[in-house]
């Protein structure tokens, strides 16, 4: 082909393509300027949560409220019978002798706020000072442990996923003062075979510092051995007897929100 001849080709193509596009104009309306109000949706409006304050001890208003200082009657102990940690002055210690406790009530995805303290002039090093964790769904442990000046294998620090995943820092206070834990959960979702479709992931935050970053938790947290999945659905949180030869440690202050 000539110059000559690709030239008019070319330009008959440009005719033909400006005629479409003048054909389109001419009978489609011109799309309407972008206006903030296009990109705004006004339904459904959150649900109004009132914050917590002094007088419900930080709990929001849709709280489910685990241990407000008064009795364990939201506990069960691991056998099925009444949980027996002593309680005493708005708080509950640790008894070595009556074995773990449970939540009577299961939960799935959760915000939940707990309190714990390590007594002053506790004894003991590593695993054996101060030792307990809180089970999500009674599966998955994170550790709860006097961490201040107190060397252990990193993967079983306090805000570990219990064999797993190290916390990023240790922000644990000294022993006699109190320690917040917020813990951000969301449930597995199993596929027919058992398998993890999607993980459970965890955020764990001690006393306002991230330890663990909506980590995925890889199956239940063994004691001897790796993580298994287990195909499960709703359980309960479990506070754990941990047995060692230290002086135990009290709680306060417990409440989940159900996300």
């Amino acid at each position: 082909m000539n110059m000559k001849a690709y030239l008019k080709g070319a330009l008959a193509v440009l005719a033909c393509t400006a005629g479409i596009a003048a054909h389109a104009q001419k009978n489609y309306p011109r799309q309407e300027p972008m206006t903030p109000g296009m990109s705004e949706y006004w339904t459904p409006q959150p649900a109004v949560v009132a914050p917590g304050d002094s007088r419900t001890n930080g709990a929001p208003s849709d709280a489910v409220v685990l241990f407000d200082g008064s009795d364990l009657s939201a506990w069960t102990s691991a056998g099925g019978g009444p949980a027996e940690w002593p309680v005493h002055d708005g708080v509950f210690t640790v008894d070595k002798s009556k074995g773990d406790i449970l939540t009577k009530r299961s939960f799935e995805n959760f915000q939940l706020h707990l309190e714990w303290c390590v007594p002053e002039g506790i004894s003991g090093e590593s695993q054996s000072r101060g030792n307990s964790g809180v089970f999500l769904q009674d599966k998955y442990e994170i550790q709860i442990l006097d961490g201040y000046r107190n060397e252990t294998y990193v993967n079983g620090q306090v805000g570990s996923v219990y064999k797993q995943t190290p916390p990023l820092v240790n922000a644990m206070r000294r022993p006699g003062e109190w320690n917040v834990f917020d813990i951000i959960y969301s449930a597995p979702v199993f596929k027919e075979d058992g398998s993890y479709r999607i993980p459970p992931h965890v955020t764990v935050i001690l006393n306002g510092v991230v330890l663990q970053n909506n980590t995925t938790i890889l199956g239940t947290t063994e004691y001897v051995g790796f993580p298994r999945v287990v195909k499960h659905g709703a359980g309960p949180l479990r506070l754990q007897s941990h047995g060692d030869p230290s002086e135990p440690i009290s709680f306060r202050n417990i409440w989940i929100r159900e996300l």
